[in-house]
């Protein structure tokens, strides 16, 4: 990975010097990252069913109202962009670009969270920065490099090589059913004042949770264990579809196990992606494998686990990602792991 980027920052230098690499010539990196951004914003909002506004591009790009205007003005220029009334949506090429930009955008993401160890807060920004500068190659060879991932760290899907992208199937907690339990599967990051008030809350991609209070002033959401409170509006970029993989009964994260408690691997967390869930099961976390907590350093975090004959230290973080079942003896984990 660090050749990887040795070879991102030689190329960022003459980033200013480079035509737009998926086939918009001649324009100069600022007007390349607003064109971008811009289509990145459209396809956004139609992924979820929705279209973009002058104001919603406005708001978006953070761009004056004549700087707007002549954007959209090249842009329908370009062949990449159509209005159709108040509105606006990309034409076929546009979106071709957009997927493109998308695609570098999240697989950033999942690089500044798993590799860089970036808090949540910052990938997005530090991902929309370095998205404009690189090429197809080095995106392919960043989405190789990570195991080609299928989800970015807010839960959503990475287009492939092609910019083929699932489509959606879950839906906004605040229109969920009360007495249905969910599991989360998107945290949306725009904008980012809503998106630090859930990551303060605690909720994070792959928790299975269920609606205890809905008012016209919070939504609370409980996971059994903790309970997260929410305004209407910031619960809306919350994104939850049904747990129809629950984990199995008496699994809990690897995280809370307590010290000297022997378990065994149920599964790993369908949120860890990529390099991160390869790591894991190279390092043997993998279903049935006996496991025990075997050192606690003074601070907590990073733990030491015995697992497979060997002590792999994680920290809490990555520890979440796995889940394990509680065995009644240590016998029962050696067991476990033949």
């Amino acid at each position: 990975m660090i050749a990887f980027w040795l070879l991102i920052a030689i190329s960022a230098l003459g980033a200013a010097g480079l035509f737009l690499w998926r086939g918009i010539p001649g324009e100069s990196a600022r007007i390349r990252a607003q064109t971008e951004d811009a289509l990145k914003h459209l396809f956004d909002l139609e992924y979820r069913g929705r279209r973009g506004s002058f104001a919603s591009l406005g708001g978006a790009l953070r761009l004056s109202d004549r700087t707007l205007i002549r954007l959209l003005a090249r842009l329908q220029e370009q062949g990449l962009v159509v209005a159709a009334g108040q509105e606006f949506r990309l034409t076929p090429d546009g979106e071709r670009v957009a997927r493109q930009v998308v695609r570098a955008h999240r697989l950033l993401e999942r690089y500044f969270a798993d590799e860089a160890r970036l808090p949540l807060g910052a990938i997005h920004g530090v991902a929309e920065r370095q998205e404009h500068t690189l090429t197809p190659g080095q995106v392919d060879a960043l989405a190789a490099s990570l195991g080609h991932p299928r989800l970015d760290p807010h839960g959503d899907p990475i287009p492939d090589r092609d910019g083929q992208i699932s489509p959606p199937e879950d839906t906004p907690v605040t229109a969920w059913p009360a007495d249905r339990i969910g599991r989360v599967t998107h945290l949306e990051d725009e904008p980012p004042l809503a998106y630090a008030q859930i990551l303060a809350e605690g909720l994070r991609v792959g928790q299975v949770v269920r609606i205890v209070e809905s008012t016209s002033e919070r939504l609370v959401l409980s996971d059994g264990e903790n309970e997260y409170r929410l305004a209407p509006a910031v619960a809306a970029n919350v994104f939850v579809a049904p747990a129809d993989n629950l984990a199995a009964p008496g699994a809990i994260s690897l995280a809370d196990l307590p010290h000297g408690q022997a378990a065994e691997v149920v599964e790993l967390d369908r949120a860890c992606q990529g390099f991160s869930r390869r790591r894991l099961m190279d390092l043997g976390f993998t279903t049935g494998a006996g496991i025990e907590p075997a050192l606690d350093t003074f601070a907590g975090d990073p733990r030491a686990y015995r697992i497979r004959g060997t002590l792999v230290a994680l920290r809490q973080d990555q520890a979440r990602q796995v889940l394990v079942r509680p065995l009644a003896t240590a016998a029962g984990a050696v067991e476990a792991a033949r």
